[in-house]
């Protein structure tokens, strides 16, 4: 089962892989084994097993597999209830991924102000950091579906961003070592240089205790997902089980 469902996954962000440890999944206990896509007329849930693999609600109609589901007036109204509710929380979602993406910016640039690093590579880690936050803000706004944060998209994401951001950083302290090295601190030079290699692996648990300043906001949607949880119970599916698109633990 994968960790995240609906709109969960609809923005299981590369931020959320490599910077921060709490996201939708892990602070609301929020699980599903399906993909969600968000249409204009109705939603669509996939996966790759079990039987249902293809779920659909539109305005309290139900389709599994292609077949229309028989639904009692009670569970239609549940239904267009559950699809109403995931749609206005999709855009709060949004919202709360794009303040991460700016978390993530402002704390990349604290850890930086703190290395002693040179006015022209602050001002290049800044137009970095601008264009590389203006993009994921985009993709966030125009992402429909969880397919599009699957499998290694987040990773490569992740590693462009690092393979952009990183060897500007490593570049200064290197230089810092090199000038420390001509004064006769050698001391000082060994220590810059070992930052400098061990950059990556130094960087990411402290700008992850940064972003743990994003819970309240993450936690602040958990109600509406233990709610969409709520709406679905009782309603089974096709084969007659339930129907459990979003699962909700204790």
């Amino acid at each position: 089962m994968r960790t995240s469902s609906l709109v969960v996954l609809l923005l299981s962000l590369p931020l959320a892989a490599h910077l921060h440890a709490q996201d939708l999944a892990g602070t609301c206990r929020a699980s599903s084994s399906y993909d969600l896509t968000l249409r204009p007329d109705s939603l669509r849930f996939d996966r790759p097993q079990p039987a249902p693999f293809h779920v659909e609600l539109h305005d309290g109609a139900l389709r599994t597999d292609g077949t229309a589901v028989r639904l009692n007036a009670e569970d239609q109204d549940r239904l267009a209830l559950f699809e109403r509710e995931l749609r206005a929380l999709a855009p709060r979602v949004r919202v709360v991924a794009q303040q991460g993406v700016d978390l993530a910016a402002r704390s990349m640039r604290e850890e930086a102000a703190g290395m002693q690093l040179s006015a022209d590579t602050l001002a290049e880690l800044d137009r970095r950091l601008d264009r590389r936050a203006a993009e994921l803000k985009q993709r966030i706004a125009a992402s429909n579906s969880t397919h599009d944060w699957q499998g290694d998209v987040a990773d490569r994401y992740a590693s462009q961003i690092a393979s952009d951001i990183l060897p500007l950083l490593a570049a200064d302290l290197g230089q810092q070592a090199i000038t420390a090295a001509v004064s006769g601190d050698m001391q000082a030079a060994a220590s810059l240089r070992d930052r400098a290699a061990d950059l990556s692996t130094q960087l990411r648990p402290r700008l992850e205790r940064r972003m743990q300043a994003l819970r309240p906001q993450i936690q602040a949607l958990c109600p509406s997902i233990r709610r969409l949880a709520e709406l679905q119970q009782g309603v089974r599916g096709g084969n007659g089980r339930p129907l459990e698109l979003v699962q909700v633990g204790g």
